[in-house]
């Protein structure tokens, strides 16, 4: 029971990440505000987790919306001990010259000003409190491009920066500010399809597993992990880290794959000491 008595946000909650942290979240003895724009699936994770969890509809790149959010916690529970910013998607795609204006503007108006204002609506209130974490939901897209499409990749950079910035300012108030690096995840996200059925994300699983350093993907429960982690006083000592949970992915191509690319080329010698 890690975060016992706690109280957290989690955005895009009903489903992938933000589902398996919401359930992470109650199992350690938290109550969670499930947020997220789609009623039906948020609803049923409700019903699930029962009287440890509570519905709230709101869109994150609305400021009113936010702030609504934050105050239905308060109202409920009377605090906020984690602000859980998860809400995503995978934003404009495609050459840099078909991006439009349009999709550019929201594109960062979810994953970057959904991320500033979840920040800025949780601050007061945990810096009252003088205690509290911030976890935002950030991508090894940010650390690298080639990753994923052009601006999710700088939007998750920007998450990343926002996020060690915001902890120098907190700290001083026993606020903690960090991120999550995900590599790639089972999520519907990930797939391609907002209503993934099981068997399509089976099938990305065998896809892309083969091709990864542990010989799988990610699965949500390893990132909602890492999230309680973040969220509980374990980590009490860790603020303005962007935390990579990807399997290994971001440290390199699996050594089997690059022996083979090497043999491919030229056979393997060893050189000894003594020149032989």
């Amino acid at each position: 029971m890690r975060l016992d008595g706690q109280v957290a946000i989690i955005t895009g909650a009903g489903s992938g990440i933000g589902a398996a942290s919401a359930r992470r979240f109650v199992d350690e003895g938290a109550k969670v505000l499930v947020a997220d724009m789609h009623e039906v699936k948020a609803l049923a994770l409700v019903d699930e987790l029962g009287d440890a969890a509570a519905f709230f509809q709101a869109d994150v790149s609305s400021e009113d919306d936010v702030e609504a959010m934050v105050g239905e916690a308060l109202s409920r529970w009377g605090r906020l001990d984690i602000m859980f910013n998860n809400a995503g998607f995978g934003g404009a795609i495609g050459p840099v010259e078909t991006i439009t204006t349009d999709d550019f503007d929201i594109t960062f108006d979810v994953l970057v000003k959904g991320v500033f204002l979840g920040i800025k609506h949780a601050t007061p209130i945990m810096r009252e409190q003088g205690s509290g974490s911030i976890i935002n939901t950030a991508s090894v897209a940010g650390l690298q491009a080639g990753w994923s499409p052009h601006l999710y990749s700088v939007a998750k950079a920007a998450v990343i920066h926002l996020t060690k910035s915001v902890a120098l300012e907190l700290g001083d108030y026993g606020v903690r500010c960090n991120c999550i690096c995900p590599g790639i995840i089972a999520t519907p996200l990930a797939a391609g399809f907002a209503k993934a059925t099981d068997d399509q994300l089976d099938e990305m699983k065998a896809r892309f597993g083969r091709t990864q350093v542990l010989g799988r993907i990610g699965d949500p429960v390893d990132i909602a992990n890492a999230a309680v982690w973040l969220a509980s006083d374990e980590s009490s000592y860790v603020t303005g880290h962007a935390q990579v949970v990807d399997g290994g992915a971001f440290a390199g191509k699996p050594w089997n794959k690059q022996h083979e690319s090497m043999t491919a080329q030229r056979p393997i010698k060893l050189y000894r000491p003594d020149g032989r």
